[in-house]
């Protein structure tokens, strides 16, 4: 199984890892590597997770993250956007929305 990661999932990581890096040094570099271990992880586990906005959704194990996904008919695993739960539940809505 491969995995894909959109323009848009690297631009909410790179967000996530500036806020994370103004909070405490070090930190920016952490979170990044929390979140592409729970990527890597949609190698075995892609597909269990639960639909929300027609969208898989894996929770991060260290950081209030979700990662959104779809499953592609030629067994690769796009990641869409990786958004934080703590922002209002109609942002989260808009920006799955916006096209890819």
């Amino acid at each position: 199984m491969k995995i894909r990661l959109l323009t848009s999932a690297f631009n909410d990581l790179a967000d996530g890892r500036d806020f994370y890096e103004q909070q405490a040094a070090g930190l920016g570099s952490y979170f990044l590597d929390t979140l592409f271990s729970d990527i890597d992880s949609l190698v075995l586990y892609a597909g269990i997770h639960r639909k929300v906005f027609r969208l898989h959704r894996l929770l991060s194990k260290r950081f209030p993250y979700a990662i959104y996904y779809q499953l592609e008919t030629d067994d690769t695993v796009v990641v869409c956007r990786v958004l934080d739960c703590r922002q209002h539940p109609g942002k989260i809505r808009a920006a799955l929305k916006k096209p890819r």
